[in-house]
Formats: structure tokens, C-alpha cells, sequence
């Protein structure tokens, strides 16, 4: 059986193998995009963090969020079905310099 992370190590294989970014995967299972990437790479009830950092990946290449030059803000928002909790997090691109 297969651990979580060697699950996961599957996953990025074969979307690199195919050439295909989250937002294409999440769009062949008419799914949300943080919703696929993470339950694709099966990190759900763990508060998106590694989802954040594969999608930041995957839409700005091999780059990581600021989190010295970074917002954070956490608003209620009102939505029929009830208040909603609006998280966003604003930080500058950094591409890696090797």
C-alpha cells in the first residue's frame, strides 16, 4: 500500500507526464481548483498549505509567496446559505534564484 506522500509524489508524476495543470484537472472533474489539487494530493482537513504552495508552483513555476512582503486578512462575508469566512493571503512572487 502506498503511504500519503508516495500517493501524492503519483499524482505530480503523472501531471507532469501529461502536461497538465491543476486548474485542468480541476476543470475534468468540475471540481473547485484548490478543491482538486488538494484532494488529489490528499491534503484535505490540513488547511490547504501544501495546495497553496503546489499551485503557486504550478502558475508561477519554481517560485515560492513572500512571507516577509506579505497580507493577511480574514473578513466575514455575507452569503445566502449563511456568513462565509474570506481568507486571503497577499504576498509578493518570488522566483528562486539559484
Amino acid at each position: 500500500m502506498m503511504t500519503k506522500k508516495e500517493a501524492a509524489e503519483a499524482v505530480r508524476a503523472a501531471k507532469a507526464r501529461l502536461k497538465v495543470t491543476w486548474a485542468q484537472l480541476g476543470e475534468a472533474v468540475d471540481r473547485p481548483l484548490a478543491w482538486t489539487t488538494a484532494a488529489l494530493l490528499g491534503q484535505h482537513l490540513q488547511v490547504y498549505g501544501s495546495t497553496i504552495k503546489e499551485l503557486i508552483h504550478d502558475q508561477f513555476d519554481d517560485s515560492i509567496m513572500s512571507a516577509i512582503n506579505f497580507r493577511l486578512d480574514v473578513a466575514r462575508g455575507p452569503d445566502l446559505a449563511g456568513d462565509r469566512v474570506v481568507v486571503t493571503l497577499d504576498g509578493k512572487f518570488l522566483p528562486y534564484q539559484w
